[in-house]
């Protein structure tokens, strides 16, 4: 599991003034909200990128004031013109106690369709579960050696180990395996002869 490394000045002053100021002083206001947990910090905007700017779920370990707190990315809001970060939320993990997170999918293939030409095409990016913190991974997995032409892998196929419930509906498609132009033609092409052989 990726870990990323935070450290932080703890913030006294809250409010609109007081964030607006940090951010010209080039820190980002966050917050830390958990079980027995709440404390608002600053982190230099640049040491964010890798919390923020990457495919895989992540820990995040926070210190401030020399004690380190073990958390998840929660949410970021971003300026509407800039993209520039101007506030972070982080939940704190407490162990034994189970979190809902959003975790990215991935497919280990290639698919029969694909070797066939088709094109995988992913529809469901991320996937909501629920489970502890040590069942935590960064990404999930699934097998689509034996997706064909125009299949789909589905929630259902997600492996998951014992503990972690998916919050989706297990019919849901996370991508599917598209056919080709040429190979639609070419079935066009056998059908509407197979017609006239027929007439």
């Amino acid at each position: 599991m990726r870990v990323v490394n935070v450290k932080g000045e703890k913030r006294e002053n809250l409010g609109t003034k007081y964030a607006r100021a940090a951010r010209k002083k080039g820190v980002v206001p966050c917050v830390v909200y958990g079980p027995d947990t709440l404390f608002h910090f600053v982190v230099p905007k640049l040491d964010l990128r890798e919390v923020i700017y990457t495919p895989e779920f992540t820990f995040v370990d926070i210190e401030v004031e020399g004690e380190k707190h073990r958390c998840i990315l929660k949410s970021y809001e971003l300026h509407p013109v800039t993209d520039e970060v101007l506030h972070v939320d982080f939940l704190r993990l407490k162990e034994g106690v189970p979190v809902k997170v959003e975790i990215p999918v991935s497919f280990k293939g290639p698919s029969k369709g694909e070797k066939l030409g088709g094109k995988l095409i992913q529809s469901v990016r991320k996937v909501k579960v629920k489970t502890t913190p040590d069942k935590l991974v960064s990404t999930l997995v699934v097998d689509i050696h034996d997706v064909g032409l125009g299949e789909s892998p589905r929630v259902k196929d997600i492996p998951v180990v014992e503990g972690m419930e998916i919050m989706m509906h297990p019919n849901i498609p996370l991508a599917t395996v598209e056919v080709p132009r040429a190979l639609k033609s070419a079935a066009s092409a056998e059908a509407k002869e197979a017609a006239a052989a027929e007439a």
